[in-house]
């Protein structure tokens, strides 16, 4: 409008808002009264809250508390707090709320480790994740008091009850661990299929491994731990209802798992499974899931707060509650455990819980003896391997051949192998060496073929050459260099020599024996371990033992002289203890 600005118009050409037109007389005149009634009404509902409050003795702010429990107890948590919230327990005057949160473990302990945790009650599964989180240096408060128990049994399937019994005997630690024992194949493993929890993501899977480890050692039985440990790690289920699930799996040998027994009876009352699991009790005795209570507020009222709950949680309402949720209170389980079902009506006898040192060493051996594997084999074929052994009617070739065979069956699916073989001038003149498998995971398939079936197939045509001398040296000075440059933090890294034992004997020279001697001690790096095994066989492996040994020493490795094609179990078991040892190990 020639020169002029509406002024009922803002900048970018949108209308101002217009107040409404006033309302004269009519039902209009009814606003005000209503607006008057509807705040009388907000009045006196605030006043009958705090009234009513009051005579529960509490009113004003509300309080909130904030709990994080195992999600395996939370229902039972959430039942008791429903109940808590209704009777309107205050704290200071203040009116308290429960809220409860359901966590694992290991994801607490990782806002723990992040940041302040959001929460001011904290009830995991055991306290065996306080230990482990107060060795890494987490202030964590000490518990005060156990809410509820679950004793760590076996599990299986009701349809193999009788069939176990039979064939492990008495439920017990000793029995699951013969069973697992990688290092033999031919025992129980054949007909029993152990399946266990993962110890560093389940508190059922920690206590099981700390149970078994100290009834094994104090029997004196390392070896077959050591051998257990190793096949368990294969055999992990992603979760308690997922091992459970498992345990009805048609298959050739009868599943044998670890679980706690509360979730057995939620699995069996959830799930409603065709064939019930069933607990079985070890005879060793066991440990205890504990359900630690710990106050992790600072906030004085908050943590009165907390103590008011925990008196609720030790009720004799909060009590039935968790019985009925399928936990032990104070030993004793409730209805739902019956012994028709397999339930023990006297709880197993209960074993302590190591301290934190012996947890901290456990949970490091597991950790180390799950690192996979990568390594080279290195198989002697000069002249000397076609020589008869005594009373075997078959060559020295053959019998590293079928020593290496079993060796084989050891490794688990991630494992990463090649072999060279060596003798002198196999690749040319002055190689004394040639890849026969380049180094990989087996599970990797070359040429269409499988990494494993073409080291098999390997060892199936492997000869010795006629002519051949053992170019030991010249191998090892390569073979070692090629491991520690492609050298793998995630693995094991070893170089495996497979021979008769003689040691070096090349008649055109190569590297000396004080030369690879000296070349390995420089080379070895124990941050970048690359260590050296010798198995060797036959009846010159004396007359080398001590140039060999002095080798496999300095890369913190191992000589091994066999007298038989089945102690390479017991070998290979040797070489997983030195995981647990290196790069420190003794001798």
């Amino acid at each position: 409008m020639g020169g002029r600005h509406r002024t009922d118009e803002l900048e970018d050409g949108f209308n101002a808002p217009q107040p409404a037109p006033r309302r004269r007389g009519g039902r209009g005149k009814v606003f005000v009264p209503l607006a008057g009634a509807v705040a009388l009404a907000v009045l006196l509902g605030v006043a009958a809250f705090v009234i009513v409050n009051r005579d529960r003795g509490c009113a004003g702010d509300e309080l909130a508390l904030r709990v994080t429990a195992s999600p395996d107890i939370q229902p039972a948590i959430v039942s008791i707090a429903d109940g808590f919230n209704k009777a309107g327990r205050g704290v200071e005057g203040r009116c308290m709320r429960v809220e409860v949160k359901g966590a694992t473990a290991p994801t607490v302990a990782n806002s723990i480790a992040n940041a302040a945790p959001t929460m001011d009650l904290w009830i995991p599964d055991s306290s065996l994740w306080l230990d482990q989180l107060r060795s890494k240096g987490a202030k964590i408060p000490e518990s005060t008091g156990s809410v509820a128990q679950s004793p760590i049994v076996l599990v299986a399937s009701q349809t193999v009850v009788a069939n176990l019994k039979q064939t492990v005997g008495e439920a017990s630690w000793s029995g699951l661990a013969s069973a697992a024992n990688v290092a033999d194949p031919d025992g129980l493993a054949k007909k029993v299929r152990v399946l266990a929890l993962d110890p560093a993501r389940n508190a059922a899977g920690l206590g099981a491994m700390l149970t078994a480890s100290g009834v094994l050692q104090q029997a004196g039985k390392e070896d077959q731990l050591i051998g257990a440990l190793k096949q368990l790690s294969r055999s992990l289920a992603r979760s308690p209802e997922a091992l459970l699930s498992s345990l009805d799996v048609k298959s050739g040998r009868a599943p044998l798992g670890v679980s706690s027994e509360q979730s057995i009876w939620a699995f069996n009352a959830n799930k409603k499974p065709a064939s019930p699991a069933v607990p079985l009790y070890p005879a060793e005795g066991t440990m205890n899931l504990d359900y630690p209570l710990v106050i992790t507020t600072t906030d004085p009222e908050a943590q009165q707060a907390a103590q008011e709950f925990a008196k609720e949680l030790s009720s004799e309402a909060g009590k039935t509650a968790l019985r009925k949720q399928g936990f032990r209170v104070d030993g004793t389980g409730g209805t739902v455990l019956a012994a028709s079902a397999g339930y023990a009506a006297k709880a197993p006898r209960s074993l302590e819980l190591p301290d934190a040192k012996t947890v901290a060493s456990m949970t490091q051996s597991w950790s180390r003896l799950n690192l996979g594997t990568r390594m080279l084999a290195l198989y002697d074929v000069s002249g000397t391997m076609a020589l008869p052994v005594p009373g075997t009617g078959t060559d020295r070739m053959r019998v590293i051949s079928k020593i290496a065979s079993e060796g084989l069956r050891l490794f688990a699916p991630d494992s990463e192998i090649g072999a060279w073989e060596f003798a002198t001038h196999l690749n040319g003149k002055g190689v004394d060496y040639r890849e026969a498998v380049s180094l990989g995971p087996i599970t990797e398939s070359v040429g269409g073929v499988l990494r494993k079936d073409l080291l098999a197939q390997h060892l199936g045509r492997i000869r010795a050459k006629a002519t051949g001398d053992t170019g030991l040296n010249d191998t090892l000075a390569a073979a070692y260099e090629h491991m520690t440059e492609t050298y793998k933090a995630d693995k094991i890294n070893t170089l495996l020599v497979l021979t008769d034992g003689a040691g070096n004997d090349d008649p055109d020279g190569g590297v000396s024996n004080a030369q690879i001697l000296n070349k390995l001690k420089e080379q070895y790096d124990p941050a970048k371990a690359v260590s050296l095994m010798i198995i060797a066989f036959g009846p010159d492996a004396p007359k080398g033992k001590r140039t060999m040994e002095a080798l496999a020493k300095a890369t913190g490795g191992e000589l091994f002289i066999a007298k038989d094609v089945l102690e390479v179990r017991k070998f290979f078991l040797e070489a997983m203890k030195r995981r647990l040892c290196s790069p420190n190990c003794d001798g």
